[in-house]
């Protein structure tokens, strides 16, 4: 029987699909690149099973600030899924 996800993990999941979408609908476009890049660091989110494990992973920065700023100001979509996981630490 498989091990029971955290909700940390959950949540990251669900935030991670947020902005698979998001580059899936840029893909061919030069911004495509960035939002990948930011689908990359979000997988790193995914490994976090505690709220100690993803505060190493963010080391000192808000997830908005993991992930890019910017991007996320320019991607509002995934921002409930955001604030879902800051809400779970």
């Amino acid at each position: 029987m498989p091990a029971e996800k955290s909700a940390i993990r959950v949540a990251a999941g669900k935030l991670t699909s947020a902005i698979q979408k998001e580059w899936g609908l840029e893909l061919g476009e030069d911004c495509a690149e960035l939002s990948e890049d930011v689908m990359d660091r979000s997988h790193m989110l995914l490994h976090a099973n505690s709220e100690a494990q993803l505060e190493n992973i963010l080391a000192g920065k808000t997830v908005s600030e993991y992930l890019g700023i910017e991007w996320v100001e320019s991607h509002p979509s995934v921002i409930p899924f955001i604030l879902v996981l800051e809400a779970t630490e």
